[in-house]
């Protein structure tokens, strides 16, 4: 019989409740335990969903973040943090945060550093090390969940990141070699296995995501030497998880390390399938593949699926599990939350629940043949018939659109050096100038006036004067804590992305798709459904009416082709890279209608350029080529005389600098606050001609930074990059700070170009 199970799940809840929960705990509105009653409720819905699998995981839920969660679970807490005392809880928020409930009021600590998951779209708190860094088991938390889960089930599979990766994904903060630490860890790690034996638990799902990347030898004999030390245990049984891609040359090393059982993203490894099967014939090992997309939203072609299915069932029996790729983590809950999106398209969907549910019915079609599920098959055949067969997938229009594009679409008409000059004249800006990334605290007026607007209990006219009166304020700010290229605060746009997308053809949106990106941050990705084109300019209004408000420079803002890509769930009936260039020619017209509007300075995000890799080194070229020139498409179009930028945050970029450069955007901004400047150790070998706003505000802590505190920072980027090619700017945009610490902080950061002036 074959077994079915998952990964793990989102851990935001219905309707968000742990977002609300943990922003009033944050508040001090709430208590720790009524925060934790949400989360134990959090828990309780998900495993009444995963009911209907072999197998329900426990280990996965976090309050902020799963990396962390582990550092905590060895006992790795930063100095800074543990010095200030508190809970285990506050210590946990201050690290993720610089801030914990105790800490109101004051400046907190320096949180600890965010970065990308992978090629994905959440962010996890980096773990830090020192060649001194010592461990010890806090799993008081972990085995609360097991022990809860236990009450309703016993076929509990307790999840954890794996001791290889964690060390991996860390960062050494004296330059000591993080796998050093291999021999502090593991006994950690073997006295949490073995205590989790002890609860009669049989399997651990042991993750070790890093076995699809590149690894060195040294990588690798850890995970030999990690195993087989695991192995002498009398149990539990493991099950060696990887997912976001192929195993490649970690084929080997994977299939033959002593666990009991082996899990393959079968959707992005489908090339390993067969290979890694075969390997399987003669082995008692479990072989679990992940035969269902857990990073999008599209129906799996069920029937397509059991094709394949069937003989490797016939072969392994028993020994096959099913599962979805990945953690469930990066989709929304359940399609039973949306009542309004066009039934068509929502038969063609299936968010994480629905995700479950297709398991059970693989399972059992392999089970007890595919009679026994005929009428599921069937409504599963009409479903992806349906979409494949759609006439409004596909626009002439847009498809000789973009077969026109040319080189030329992608050149500006000079070089950037005769630019600079004809843009210093025009604009007239003072040495470190100073702007903010884009967008101002989203207000609860805010918040209602658009969620009023939709529900259409204001008009259209009611709802612009309120977005007028916030650009209003917003420029008012500015202008009096003396900023020097102001922006007109975004105020109309509820997400960076979902405002564009609705504003384009070939997107629909959910009503409660959140999916998390870090800590209580929630985004709700636009589902591309079919081909991309601009009906109407999507912000000449706010821009232009926020230009007739001041004198000084405004900034147009505008999401990038790549990231409102990497930031949608995306039609996988197509290349990518033919999606990115349609969406890059919309882009494109926006630009330049704002340009005719004469807005002089445009900023185009891509954020999620990075986010894109594939996690091999052989294949980034391609990727880039095309990233980049989408990049080029849609920015490129311009007179010298305006200025395009282009912002990027939580990433490293050390290693793609050079693709970074051929973007050739006038002004770059990036993320140095949080690691200190790290980033900007490439500029030691790599002459960086354009102009470069490194982040001196991390906007993601509650803290205010001091004056001296970004003075600092950037006299360590002039070891690198000359004074006049830096900008003064925030590490990302502000909606989700308040007034309250925003206007403290950009005074701070207006005085520190004074003074950096004055020197």
């Amino acid at each position: 019989m074959v077994r079915t199970h998952s990964l793990g799940f989102s851990r935001i809840g219905n309707k968000r409740k742990l977002k609300f929960a943990l922003e009033k705990y944050w508040k001090g509105t709430i208590t720790e335990q009524q925060l934790q009653n949400t989360a134990t409720d959090v828990r309780a819905e998900n495993r009444k969903r995963h009911a209907i699998l072999d197998f329900t995981p426990v280990g996965y839920f976090s309050l902020y973040d799963h990396v962390l969660d582990t550092s905590i679970l060895v006992g790795n807490i930063p100095k800074r943090v543990k010095e200030r005392g508190g809970s285990t809880l506050d210590q946990y928020f201050r690290f993720a945060r610089g801030r914990s409930v105790d800490d109101r009021g004051d400046h907190g600590v320096a949180a600890g550093e965010m970065t990308k998951w992978f090629d994905t779209n959440y962010h996890y708190i980096v773990p830090e090390f020192n060649g001194d860094t010592e461990f010890s088991l806090q799993d008081e938390y972990y085995l609360l969940q097991i022990k809860e889960a236990l009450r309703d089930t016993q076929n509990v599979k307790p999840v954890v990141l794996g001791p290889v990766s964690y060390l991996y994904l860390g960062k050494s903060k004296d330059g000591s070699d993080s796998l050093s630490l291999l021999e502090k860890i593991l006994p950690i790690y073997v006295e949490f296995l073995e205590k989790i034996s002890a609860k009669g638990i049989e399997w651990v799902q042991i993750d070790e995501p890093i076995l699809v990347m590149e690894l060195s030898q040294k990588w690798q004999s850890a995970f030999e030497k990690v195993y087989d030390a695991f192995s002498k245990l009398a149990a539990p049984k493991l099950l060696l998880t990887s997912y976001f891609g192929r195993l490649h040359h970690n084929k080997n090393l994977a299939v033959n390390l002593p666990v009991s059982g082996l899990h393959l993203d079968a959707v992005r490894g489908f090339q390993d399938i067969q290979n890694i099967t075969s390997s399987f014939y003669h082995s008692d090992k479990i072989l679990s593949l992940g035969v269902l997309d857990g990073r999008n939203v599209w129906k799996s072609d069920l029937n397509t699926l059991l094709d394949t299915l069937e003989p490797i069932h016939a072969s392994l029996q028993d020994r096959l599990w099913i599962a979805p790729s990945c953690s469930l983590l990066h989709v929304p809950i359940s399609l039973s939350f949306e009542t309004n999106m066009d039934p068509v398209i929502l038969s063609w969907l299936a968010f994480g629940e629905e995700k479950l549910q297709e398991l059970k019915i693989l399972a059992q079609a392999l089970n007890s043949g595919r009679e026994s599920v005929i009428d599921a098959l069937q409504d599963n055949k009409r479903a992806i018939e349906s979409r494949l067969t759609a006439d409004r997938i596909h626009s002439i229009t847009v498809k000789k659109a973009v077969s026109k594009i040319t080189a030329d679409f992608g050149k500006r008409k000079s070089a950037f050096n005769k630019r600079k000059q004809i843009q210093r004249r025009t604009l007239s800006l003072p040495l470190y100038p100073t702007t903010t990334i884009g967008s101002f605290p989203q207000t609860n007026d805010i918040r209602q006036a658009r969620r009023a607007h939709k529900l259409q209990t204001i008009d259209d006219n009611a709802y612009r004067e309120i977005i007028k009166n916030n650009i209003q304020d917003a420029i008012k700010r500015q202008t009096d804590i003396g900023l020097d290229v102001l922006v007109h605060g975004e105020a109309e746009r509820n997400d960076m992305v979902e405002y564009f997308g609705e504003k384009l053809e070939g997107f629909v949106f959910s009503q409660s798709g959140w999916v998390q990106s870090y800590g209580s941050r929630y985004v709700k990705p636009p589902i591309i459904f079919g081909d991309i084109s601009r009906p109407r300019p999507m912000t000449i209004e706010w821009s232009t009416y926020a230009k007739s408000l001041t004198k000084k420079p405004l900034k147009g803002m505008l999401t990038g082709p790549i990231t409102i890509l990497n930031w949608s769930f995306v039609r996988d009936d197509q290349p990518r890279h033919v999606t990115a260039n349609q969406i890059a020619l919309a882009i494109r017209d926006e630009v330049l209608d704002l340009e005719r509007a004469g807005i002089s300075i445009i900023q185009i995000d891509e954020p999620a350029l990075r986010e894109g890799l594939p996690l091999h080194k052989s294949e980034w070229q391609q990727y880039l080529d095309w990233a980049v020139n989408a990049f080029c498409i849609s920015a490129n179009g311009v007179q010298d005389n305006t200025q395009i930028h282009t912002h990027m945050c939580y990433s490293e970029f050390n290693d793609i600098i050079e693709t970074i450069a051929k973007m050739d955007a006038d002004v770059i901004t990036i993320e140095t606050s949080r690691s200190h400047m790290e980033l900007l150790q490439v500029f030691k070998n790599f002459k960086y001609l354009n102009d470069i706003g490194p982040g001196v505000y991390d906007i993601h802590s509650p803290n205010i930074p001091s004056v001296e505190h970004m003075v600092g920072l950037i006299e360590k980027a002039e070891k690198h990059i000359s004074a006049k090619q830096l900008w003064i700017n925030p590490d990302c945009g502000l909606k989700t700070r308040q007034w309250i610490e925003v206007t403290p902080a950009l005074k701070a950061m207006v005085k520190t170009a004074k003074i950096l002036r004055q020197k």
